[in-house]
C-alpha cells in the first residue's frame, strides 16, 4: 500500500520486466519524489535535534 499511494502521489515510477517467467516491478524515484524525501529528512533532522535536546537534559541547543 505504501508504494501504491507514493506512486499515486507522483514520487515513484514503476516497470515490470520479465524475469524466470514471472513479472518483476522496479520502482524509480521521481524527481518530485527526490524533493520531498529531501523535505522529509530536513523535517526528521529538526526533531531528532529536539529529541537529542531532552535527552542531554536541554544541554546542547
Amino acid at each position: 500500500p505504501v508504494l501504491r499511494r507514493l506512486q499515486k502521489d507522483g514520487y515513484l515510477t514503476t516497470y515490470d520486466q520479465p524475469f524466470q517467467g514471472r513479472n518483476r516491478r522496479y520502482y524509480s524515484v521521481t524527481p518530485q519524489g527526490r524533493e520531498q524525501f529531501l523535505q522529509f529528512y530536513e523535517q526528521w533532522k529538526h526533531f531528532r535535534g529536539k529529541i537529542d535536546d531532552i535527552m542531554d537534559g536541554g544541554m546542547n541547543r
